[in-house]
Protein backbone atom coordinates (compact mmCIF):
# COMPACT_ATOMS: atom_id res chain seq x y z
CA UNK A 1 0.00 0.00 0.00
CA UNK A 2 1.08 3.75 -0.45
CA UNK A 3 -0.27 6.34 1.78
CA UNK A 4 -0.12 9.75 0.24
CA UNK A 5 -2.52 12.14 2.23
CA UNK A 6 -3.77 14.93 0.20
CA UNK A 7 -4.77 18.10 1.81
CA UNK A 8 -5.60 21.35 1.02
CA UNK A 9 -5.98 24.47 3.55
CA UNK A 10 -5.98 28.06 3.59
CA UNK A 11 -3.13 29.80 4.90
CA UNK A 12 -2.89 29.21 8.79
CA UNK A 13 -1.96 31.24 11.17
CA UNK A 14 -0.07 29.30 14.42
CA UNK A 15 1.58 29.85 18.20
CA UNK A 16 4.78 27.36 18.31
CA UNK A 17 5.77 27.89 22.44
CA UNK A 18 8.31 30.20 22.96
CA UNK A 19 8.44 31.68 19.68
CA UNK A 20 6.65 34.44 18.03
CA UNK A 21 3.53 33.55 15.78
CA UNK A 22 4.10 32.63 12.52
CA UNK A 23 2.59 32.41 9.14
CA UNK A 24 2.05 28.58 6.99
CA UNK A 25 1.06 29.28 3.56
CA UNK A 26 -1.14 27.24 0.96
CA UNK A 27 0.27 24.03 1.10
CA UNK A 28 -0.47 20.51 -0.69
CA UNK A 29 0.67 16.80 0.56
CA UNK A 30 3.36 15.83 2.03
CA UNK A 31 3.04 18.00 4.38
CA UNK A 32 6.01 21.37 3.52
CA UNK A 33 8.81 20.61 6.07
CA UNK A 34 10.62 24.10 5.57
CA UNK A 35 14.46 23.40 6.01
CA UNK A 36 15.68 26.96 5.77
CA UNK A 37 14.55 30.72 7.54
CA UNK A 38 12.65 32.60 4.30
CA UNK A 39 13.70 36.47 4.04
CA UNK A 40 11.28 38.40 6.43
CA UNK A 41 11.61 41.42 3.62
CA UNK A 42 9.40 38.83 1.58
CA UNK A 43 6.44 40.85 0.86
CA UNK A 44 2.94 38.70 1.82
CA UNK A 45 4.04 35.20 3.58
CA UNK A 46 6.34 35.29 6.77
CA UNK A 47 7.99 32.17 7.93
CA UNK A 48 10.06 31.72 11.42
CA UNK A 49 10.82 28.69 11.21
CA UNK A 50 12.53 27.26 14.55
CA UNK A 51 15.32 25.09 14.15
CA UNK A 52 14.06 22.44 16.85
CA UNK A 53 12.84 19.31 14.68
CA UNK A 54 10.26 19.11 17.46
CA UNK A 55 8.49 22.28 16.75
CA UNK A 56 8.45 21.80 13.00
CA UNK A 57 6.56 17.74 13.38
CA UNK A 58 4.17 20.32 15.51
CA UNK A 59 3.84 22.95 12.82
CA UNK A 60 3.05 19.41 10.37
CA UNK A 61 0.60 17.51 12.69
CA UNK A 62 -1.48 21.13 12.80
CA UNK A 63 -1.43 21.22 9.14
CA UNK A 64 -2.97 17.79 8.86
CA UNK A 65 -5.03 18.12 11.57
CA UNK A 66 -6.94 20.77 10.06
CA UNK A 67 -7.46 19.11 6.75
CA UNK A 68 -11.12 19.57 5.90
CA UNK A 69 -13.39 16.86 5.93
CA UNK A 70 -16.22 16.08 3.94
CA UNK A 71 -19.34 17.89 3.81
CA UNK A 72 -21.81 16.44 6.52
CA UNK A 73 -18.87 14.53 9.07
CA UNK A 74 -18.09 16.09 12.13
CA UNK A 75 -14.80 15.44 13.13
CA UNK A 76 -16.14 14.79 16.36
CA UNK A 77 -18.18 12.18 15.85
CA UNK A 78 -16.22 10.09 13.68
CA UNK A 79 -15.46 6.24 15.11
CA UNK A 80 -12.26 6.04 16.93
CA UNK A 81 -12.68 1.80 15.99
CA UNK A 82 -14.05 0.73 12.11
CA UNK A 83 -14.45 -2.86 11.91
CA UNK A 84 -14.94 -3.97 8.53
CA UNK A 85 -15.72 -7.83 6.62
CA UNK A 86 -14.46 -7.16 3.03
CA UNK A 87 -17.15 -9.30 1.26
CA UNK A 88 -17.57 -9.93 -2.51
CA UNK A 89 -14.37 -10.21 -4.23
CA UNK A 90 -15.05 -13.36 -6.27
CA UNK A 91 -18.35 -11.97 -6.71
CA UNK A 92 -16.69 -9.04 -8.00
CA UNK A 93 -14.82 -11.07 -10.58
CA UNK A 94 -17.04 -13.63 -11.45
CA UNK A 95 -19.23 -10.77 -13.14
CA UNK A 96 -16.20 -9.45 -14.87
CA UNK A 97 -15.26 -12.85 -16.42
CA UNK A 98 -12.02 -12.62 -14.66
CA UNK A 99 -10.22 -15.23 -12.43
CA UNK A 100 -10.63 -15.32 -8.91
CA UNK A 101 -7.10 -13.96 -7.91
CA UNK A 102 -8.28 -10.46 -9.72
CA UNK A 103 -11.53 -9.83 -7.29
CA UNK A 104 -8.26 -10.19 -4.15
CA UNK A 105 -6.12 -7.80 -6.18
CA UNK A 106 -8.70 -5.01 -6.81
CA UNK A 107 -9.71 -5.50 -2.98
CA UNK A 108 -6.42 -4.46 -1.62
CA UNK A 109 -6.93 -1.40 -3.51
CA UNK A 110 -10.13 -0.73 -2.17
CA UNK A 111 -7.93 -1.46 1.06
CA UNK A 112 -5.20 1.37 0.29
CA UNK A 113 -7.96 4.30 0.00
CA UNK A 114 -10.15 3.32 3.10
CA UNK A 115 -6.51 3.19 5.42
CA UNK A 116 -5.38 6.13 3.78
CA UNK A 117 -9.15 8.22 4.14
CA UNK A 118 -8.89 6.66 8.34
CA UNK A 119 -5.52 8.36 8.41
CA UNK A 120 -6.60 11.57 6.93
CA UNK A 121 -9.54 12.15 8.82
CA UNK A 122 -8.29 10.92 12.14
CA UNK A 123 -9.83 7.57 12.67
CA UNK A 124 -7.71 5.52 15.03
CA UNK A 125 -8.29 1.55 14.89
CA UNK A 126 -9.36 -0.26 11.62
CA UNK A 127 -9.55 -3.80 12.34
CA UNK A 128 -9.87 -5.79 9.01
CA UNK A 129 -11.53 -9.77 8.57
CA UNK A 130 -8.91 -10.78 6.24
CA UNK A 131 -8.94 -14.25 6.33
CA UNK A 132 -11.40 -16.82 8.78
CA UNK A 133 -10.70 -20.17 10.34
CA UNK A 134 -13.51 -21.44 7.86
CA UNK A 135 -11.80 -20.17 4.97
CA UNK A 136 -9.03 -22.71 5.34
CA UNK A 137 -11.73 -25.35 3.63
CA UNK A 138 -11.85 -22.55 0.59
CA UNK A 139 -10.10 -24.75 -2.74
CA UNK A 140 -6.12 -25.02 -2.26
CA UNK A 141 -5.40 -23.24 -4.49
CA UNK A 142 -7.25 -20.76 -3.30
CA UNK A 143 -6.15 -20.13 -0.05
CA UNK A 144 -2.15 -20.26 -1.33
CA UNK A 145 -3.54 -16.99 -3.43
CA UNK A 146 -4.41 -15.01 -0.24
CA UNK A 147 -1.11 -16.17 1.67
CA UNK A 148 1.28 -15.09 -0.87
CA UNK A 149 -0.46 -12.09 -1.58
CA UNK A 150 -0.92 -11.18 2.18
CA UNK A 151 2.76 -11.71 2.69
CA UNK A 152 3.32 -10.08 -0.75
CA UNK A 153 1.74 -6.95 0.58
CA UNK A 154 3.12 -7.08 3.78
CA UNK A 155 6.60 -6.92 2.75
CA UNK A 156 5.93 -4.23 0.14
CA UNK A 157 4.46 -1.58 2.50
CA UNK A 158 6.73 -2.11 5.10
CA UNK A 159 8.37 1.13 4.27
CA UNK A 160 4.83 2.77 4.10
CA UNK A 161 3.96 2.05 7.95
CA UNK A 162 7.21 3.07 9.04
CA UNK A 163 6.90 6.13 7.25
CA UNK A 164 3.14 6.99 7.60
CA UNK A 165 3.31 5.98 11.49
CA UNK A 166 1.48 3.11 11.14
CA UNK A 167 1.01 0.36 13.58
CA UNK A 168 0.70 -3.33 12.42
CA UNK A 169 -1.32 -5.57 14.62
CA UNK A 170 -2.77 -9.36 13.30
CA UNK A 171 -4.88 -11.50 15.27
CA UNK A 172 -5.54 -14.97 14.93
CA UNK A 173 -4.45 -18.35 14.89
CA UNK A 174 -0.55 -17.29 13.24
CA UNK A 175 0.88 -20.73 13.96
CA UNK A 176 -1.17 -21.77 10.62
CA UNK A 177 0.46 -19.65 8.24
CA UNK A 178 2.87 -21.02 6.28
CA UNK A 179 6.00 -20.44 7.97
CA UNK A 180 8.07 -17.52 5.72
CA UNK A 181 4.31 -15.62 6.40
CA UNK A 182 4.26 -15.82 9.65
CA UNK A 183 7.79 -14.78 10.27
CA UNK A 184 6.63 -11.45 8.41
CA UNK A 185 3.60 -11.07 10.06
CA UNK A 186 5.91 -11.22 13.52
CA UNK A 187 8.44 -8.82 12.10
CA UNK A 188 6.31 -6.35 10.98
CA UNK A 189 4.53 -6.19 14.53
CA UNK A 190 7.85 -5.41 15.95
CA UNK A 191 9.03 -3.34 13.88
CA UNK A 192 5.92 -1.05 14.36
CA UNK A 193 4.75 -1.85 17.54
CA UNK A 194 5.73 2.45 18.43
CA UNK A 195 3.88 3.73 16.12
CA UNK A 196 0.88 5.71 17.22
CA UNK A 197 -0.81 7.70 14.50
CA UNK A 198 -2.91 5.08 13.33
CA UNK A 199 -3.02 1.15 14.00
CA UNK A 200 -4.27 -1.66 11.54
CA UNK A 201 -5.21 -4.84 12.52
CA UNK A 202 -5.46 -7.61 10.38
CA UNK A 203 -7.50 -10.88 11.86
CA UNK A 204 -5.97 -13.73 10.03
CA UNK A 205 -7.18 -17.21 10.69
CA UNK A 206 -9.16 -15.56 12.92
CA UNK A 207 -12.19 -16.72 14.83
CA UNK A 208 -15.04 -15.31 16.99
CA UNK A 209 -15.60 -18.44 18.91
CA UNK A 210 -11.80 -19.42 19.40
CA UNK A 211 -11.30 -15.96 20.75
CA UNK A 212 -13.50 -16.15 23.33
CA UNK A 213 -12.54 -19.93 24.09
CA UNK A 214 -8.74 -19.39 24.31
CA UNK A 215 -9.55 -16.26 26.64
CA UNK A 216 -11.74 -18.52 28.94
CA UNK A 217 -9.22 -21.31 28.48
CA UNK A 218 -6.30 -18.66 29.82
CA UNK A 219 -8.17 -17.49 32.79
CA UNK A 220 -9.68 -20.89 33.96
CA UNK A 221 -5.89 -21.66 33.97
CA UNK A 222 -5.23 -18.87 36.15
CA UNK A 223 -7.49 -19.89 38.28
CA UNK A 224 -6.22 -23.53 38.56
CA UNK A 225 -2.76 -21.92 39.59
CA UNK A 226 -4.46 -20.00 41.99
CA UNK A 227 -3.17 -16.84 40.39
CA UNK A 228 -7.16 -15.11 40.70
CA UNK A 229 -9.70 -16.31 42.61
CA UNK A 230 -13.19 -17.39 40.69
CA UNK A 231 -15.41 -14.63 41.72
CA UNK A 232 -12.09 -12.27 40.15
CA UNK A 233 -13.77 -13.70 37.02
CA UNK A 234 -15.79 -10.51 35.37
CA UNK A 235 -16.26 -8.44 31.72
CA UNK A 236 -12.94 -6.11 32.46
CA UNK A 237 -10.51 -9.86 32.80
CA UNK A 238 -12.43 -11.52 29.64
CA UNK A 239 -11.51 -8.44 27.57
CA UNK A 240 -7.92 -8.13 28.96
CA UNK A 241 -7.56 -11.68 27.95
CA UNK A 242 -9.15 -11.41 23.93
CA UNK A 243 -6.69 -10.75 20.78
CA UNK A 244 -7.99 -7.50 20.90
CA UNK A 245 -5.71 -6.70 24.13
CA UNK A 246 -3.02 -5.10 21.58
CA UNK A 247 -5.11 -2.01 20.98
CA UNK A 248 -5.88 1.27 23.31
CA UNK A 249 -9.77 0.67 21.57
CA UNK A 250 -11.12 -2.75 21.55
CA UNK A 251 -14.71 -2.08 21.15
CA UNK A 252 -15.17 -0.83 17.41
CA UNK A 253 -17.46 1.76 17.05
CA UNK A 254 -18.72 0.91 13.76
CA UNK A 255 -19.17 -2.20 11.56
CA UNK A 256 -18.94 -2.09 7.97
CA UNK A 257 -20.12 -4.83 6.00
CA UNK A 258 -20.07 -4.99 2.42
CA UNK A 259 -21.57 -7.04 -0.54
CA UNK A 260 -24.96 -7.00 1.01
CA UNK A 261 -24.67 -9.93 3.57
CA UNK A 262 -26.67 -9.37 6.47
CA UNK A 263 -24.30 -11.26 9.06
CA UNK A 264 -21.21 -11.03 10.85
CA UNK A 265 -20.14 -14.02 10.24
CA UNK A 266 -18.26 -14.98 13.60
CA UNK A 267 -16.14 -11.74 13.48
CA UNK A 268 -15.56 -9.93 16.95
CA UNK A 269 -18.30 -11.82 18.69
CA UNK A 270 -17.42 -10.62 22.20
CA UNK A 271 -16.21 -7.12 21.17
CA UNK A 272 -19.27 -6.06 18.79
CA UNK A 273 -21.70 -5.85 21.59
CA UNK A 274 -22.60 -2.46 21.32
CA UNK A 275 -21.32 -1.64 17.97
CA UNK A 276 -23.42 0.09 15.13
CA UNK A 277 -23.62 -2.05 11.86
CA UNK A 278 -23.84 -1.11 8.67
CA UNK A 279 -24.49 -2.93 5.91
CA UNK A 280 -23.39 -1.66 1.95
CA UNK A 281 -24.46 -3.17 -1.27
CA UNK A 282 -21.38 -2.60 -2.99
CA UNK A 283 -18.89 -5.30 -3.44
CA UNK A 284 -15.94 -4.90 -1.86
CA UNK A 285 -13.69 -3.83 -4.74
CA UNK A 286 -15.99 -1.05 -5.52
CA UNK A 287 -16.26 0.30 -1.80
CA UNK A 288 -14.37 3.82 -1.98
CA UNK A 289 -14.67 7.09 -0.51
CA UNK A 290 -18.35 7.98 -1.59
CA UNK A 291 -19.11 4.78 0.40
CA UNK A 292 -17.43 4.87 3.17
CA UNK A 293 -18.78 8.61 3.89
CA UNK A 294 -21.88 7.49 3.79
CA UNK A 295 -21.71 4.58 6.16
CA UNK A 296 -20.15 7.28 8.60
CA UNK A 297 -23.09 10.04 7.76
CA UNK A 298 -25.14 7.07 8.74
CA UNK A 299 -23.17 6.33 12.06
CA UNK A 300 -23.18 9.89 12.90
CA UNK A 301 -27.04 10.45 12.81
CA UNK A 302 -27.67 7.07 15.04
CA UNK A 303 -28.23 8.04 19.08
CA UNK A 304 -25.74 5.31 20.32
CA UNK A 305 -27.91 3.49 23.51
CA UNK A 306 -25.13 0.94 24.67
CA UNK A 307 -28.13 -1.53 25.42
CA UNK A 308 -30.24 1.24 27.62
Amino acid sequence: MVFCLQSSLPPLIMHVPNRRFISVPHVSSPPLLINRPLRATQQHQHLLVPEEEQELKCINAALIENDSLPLGLRRESLPRHVALIMDGNRRWARLRGLPVGSGYEAGVKSLRTIVELCCKWGIRVLTIFAFSTDNWFRPEVEVEFLMSLFERGLKEEMESFLRENIRISVIGDISKLPKSLEESVINLEEATKNNSRFQLIVAVSYSGQYDLVQACQRIAMKVKDGLIELDDVNESLIEKELETNCTEFPYPDLLIRTSGELRISNFMLWQLAYSELFFAQSLWPDFGEAEFIEALRSFQRRRRRYGG
